[in-house]
């Protein structure tokens, strides 16, 4: 019989599910097991690796000072806990900036501990209430950009926690000049209840799979504000962190901007840690679509792709579909169809089972958010939708457009490109 025995919302499903469970077991195969050896931070093993394989270039840099520049926005509910594990290091020769834009900000009191703690320390609040660009966290950094006395920046967002041998790590790549900038994966721990449980699934089972795959793939075009570390050298040839101003994914264009000047884009094997504290469903819908309404300005397409990396809806679709096929006639078509539907169904379910068990902590977290799981991939999707319209964002109470800020990127990174000599 002809192809046309099959319906099209059967050709429809068939033509989603199956790249819909392929993807599932690419995603499972690129994630690492979380391991239960790993605590609040990165992995311990991992940053041995990086600090390993980084060996040859490490010994350059062990004497480079870094400055480590921290924006603030606010008293978290674990903010002394990770900052203090950036006092921590044990890399001889670092400072640490840490910047508000109001006087009135919690997150001073929580400084001044730190201080109080760490006499010894090389730790800077900058407290400015200058404004620069719609971007409030650039505005900060731009702020605090000129209190940074070393070679070499570090940026990390407020709600990281890293291990001991973090900034040695982090830095050893750009020893290389072809290395322009360096950038971490995170491990997300909720803080909270049931929806900070919900928002971790997001990042470690969605998000972070989804850039390993893309970086098993070739990819290179990311940038994650957990770490961006960059010569400052670097930073000036791209015009500093005012070329990022009026910018919504500031990480992604910062690290967009070094990659315009010729230089690589490096994923360090290291992984740090989040928290996850969206204490509602409302607070981690927000979120959530944000990330992905960026994703979207900074690249459609990639954007649209996403559609087949929320695997459960799929995968019950393909169960409708492989139940329907089989009460059908068994030509040649629905035969193929059938076992297509059928193979890539039960490889589906498998593979999310994997990449659920390598991202749990330990057995109990497995067993424990099992039941979460088609409610994380299903919530997804329909944020996904969400993502795909709307013109503006919400962060830190400040409404900033998508599409101003993505084309205003755009053209300042033209403007790199133009101006730089390739080196």
């Amino acid at each position: 019989m002809a192809a046309h025995t099959l319906t099209a919302c059967q050709w429809i499903l068939l033509s989603g599910c199956v790249p819909a469970s392929l993807y599932a077991m690419l995603a499972a195969v690129a994630m690492p097991f979380f391991a239960a050896r790993r605590g609040r931070a990165a992995s311990a093993a991992a940053a041995a690796n990086a600090a390993g394989s980084a060996s040859d270039v490490l010994a350059p840099f062990v004497g480079v000072g870094v400055s480590v520049l921290k924006p603030l926005c606010g008293a978290e509910p674990r903010l002394y806990e990770n900052l203090r594990t950036f006092c921590d290091q044990r890399h001889g020769n670092f400072q640490l900036v840490l910047g508000v834009s109001s006087p009135d900000d919690p997150a001073i009191a929580v400084v001044r501990r730190l201080q109080a703690a760490y006499p010894r320390h090389d730790i800077e609040l900058a407290i400015d209430t200058r404004v620069h660009g719609s971007n409030l966290k650039v505005s900060n950094l731009i702020n605090m950009a000129a209190r940074a006395r070393h070679d070499v920046i570090v940026i990390a967002d407020s709600d990281i926690a890293v291990e001991a041998d973090y900034l040695d790590s982090v830095a050893a790549p750009l020893a290389d000049p072809h290395v322009g900038v360096v950038t971490c994966l995170y491990v997300a721990h909720s803080v909270g209840g049931f929806w900070p449980r919900v928002g971790a699934l997001f990042i470690n089972e969605w998000f972070a799979p989804s850039v390993r795959v893309a970086h098993a793939t070739g990819s290179r075009r990311f940038g994650f504000g957990a770490t961006l570390a960059l010569r400052r050298a670097t930073l000036e040839r791209i015009g500093g962190f005012d070329a990022l101003k009026d910018c919504l994914a500031d990480d992604y264009w910062l690290a967009e901007h070094v990659r315009a000047l010729g230089l690589s884009t490096v994923l360090s094997r290291v992984m740090v840690a989040t928290d996850v504290i969206e204490p509602t469903f409302s607070a981690l819908w927000q979120r959530e679509t944000r990330w992905l309404r960026t994703i979207r300005s900074v690249n459609p397409l990639g954007f649209a792709s996403l559609i087949i990396t929320f695997p459960t809806p799929w995968l019950i679709a393909g169960a409708w579909l492989t139940a329907g096929l089989v009460n059908g006639p068994f030509d040649g078509v629905h035969l193929w169809a059938v076992l297509a539907s059928g193979a890539s169904t039960a490889a589906g379910f498998a593979a999310r089972m994997l990449l659920h068990l390598r991202a749990a902590r330990h057995e109990r977290t497995f067993w424990r958010d099992l039941p979460l799981v088609p409610l994380r991939d299903t919530l997804l999707a329909f944020q996904w939708l969400a993502g795909a319209f709307g013109s503006h964002v919400m962060w830190r109470g400040a409404r900033v457009p998508v599409v101003a800020s993505a084309s205003t990127t755009r053209d300042a990174t033209l403007r790199v490109m133009e101006t730089s000599d390739g080196g």
